[in-house]
């Protein structure tokens, strides 16, 4: 199979690309569109029916509405800790993007899968599933466990209730894979990530009239340019820690409604802020400024006009940091599996970090490139999914010889 993946990226065999087991799944995969704000259960259920002859255990566990689910599965012997391999299921939108195909019908072109999930994350996915076959007929000895979430796009929201399933179930994995793209390189650190939305409401009136109402935009705008200095600051201060691709914390202010007419007051306007905080950097720290400057700058000058203006903050997310110890085994068996003596820390967040604090050490390995994900035209390479393949098969023996 690593020989006609080979073939098919050099471009010998383009005809055969479809062939392929891991290239027809993620073709499958991305047929279901399952962006956040949609349900998942579609592509749950084809994944489940998909290990149904393989004798595997299968739980789902579900969102409040039973419109989402998570799905963990243990295949092999049982009662052992065994590996977790973790994927998200949800994809981001595609509105306002200019695709050249339709995101959700998988088309191959020289040499590259392109579909919205190609690389974030379905490609992983596509390739695990494609050789549970081999994993098996080669005789594991020691269990192994997939972990397929749902809204990790809007917050890593549903990995949660997974996790807390698998504690209740007693199953204590020795480690956990998570194949967000990484180009195959294993990735050990990543920043934490708290995200907020602030309301800010003012007074609506003619804008003919704007000194006697209270402009609920512009109040924002101010509280935006704010959370800016801040973000300049730390790009030109740090704290630094050179190992991250971004090497600083970063703000960054991502949605803004208000308004409603040109010639109307707006007496309301929202925005989502985040802070991605470097080990070390306090998340707390920053939101206390930020709160410090609207309450004692911003909120004076609205209230003597509308006692009731002012900001309202409430948080969103808030994902931890990665961080596991370069001397951890799973780090020196991520290396073995991939043949790379380094490893690297990352800006963007992932399931990583709460499988980690659940007492699972984990590391990030996956196929592709993070630079294609959330973009039009999303795509991951034929050649990264022979990578991811490989790394597979080098796990496979591991795992059936352990």
């Amino acid at each position: 199979m690593l020989d006609s993946l080979a073939s098919a990226a050099a471009g010998m065999d383009p005809s055969k690309v479809n062939q392929i087991p891991s290239v027809e799944l993620l073709r499958r995969l991305i047929a279901f569109p399952t962006v956040s704000r949609d349900s998942n259960l579609d592509l749950i259920h084809f994944i489940r029916d998909l290990l149904g002859p393989y004798d595997a255990e299968v739980r789902l566990t579900h969102d409040d509405d039973k419109r989402k689910a998570n799905l963990f599965a243990t295949l092999g012997p049982r009662g052992k800790p065994g590996i977790v391999l973790s994927g998200h299921t949800d994809v981001v939108p595609t509105e306002g993007q200019a695709w050249d195909t339709d995101p959700f019908n998988m088309v191959e072109k020289d040499g590259r899968l392109y579909g919205r999930g190609a690389c974030d994350m379905k490609g992983f996915i596509a390739c695990v599933l494609a050789l549970i076959p081999e994993f098996l007929e080669r005789g594991l000895k020691t269990p192994l466990h997939l972990a397929f979430s749902y809204d990790e796009e809007v917050g890593c929201i549903g990995v949660g209730r997974l996790i807390a399933d698998i504690v209740h179930s007693g199953v204590r994995p020795n480690a956990c894979i998570v194949g967000e793209p990484t180009g195959m390189r294993p990735i050990i650190a990543h920043k934490g990530k708290k995200s907020f939305r602030c309301t800010v409401r003012g007074l609506a009136g003619h804008s003919a009239y704007a000194p006697h109402g209270v402009n609920a935009v512009e109040y924002a705008a101010e509280a935006v340019a704010f959370l800016k200095n801040l973000a300049r600051r730390h790009r030109d201060r740090g704290p630094f820690d050179r190992g991250f691709d971004i090497a600083h914390t970063t703000v960054h202010t991502g949605v803004i409604r208000g308004g409603t007419a040109l010639n109307v007051i707006p007496h309301e306007c929202a925005f989502d802020f985040e802070f991605r905080h470097l080990p070390g950097d306090d998340p707390e720290a920053l939101l206390r400024e930020f709160t410090d400057y609207v309450r004692k700058k911003l909120e004076p000058e609205m209230r003597p006009l509308h006692p009731s203006a002012g900001f309202t903050i409430e948080p969103l997310s808030d994902i931890p940091m990665l961080d596991t110890g370069p001397e951890s085994e799973v780090v020196a068996l991520a290396q073995d599996l991939t043949g790379e003596r380094d490893f690297g820390k990352v800006s963007f967040a992932t399931e990583g970090s709460q499988f980690q604090r659940a007492g699972i050490p984990t590391v990030v390995c996956g196929p592709g490139s993070i630079a294609q994900a959330h973009k039009p035209n999303e795509y991951v390479t034929l050649d990264q999914i022979a990578r991811c393949e490989a790394f597979l098969r080098r796990l496979m023996e591991w795992m059936c010889k352990a």
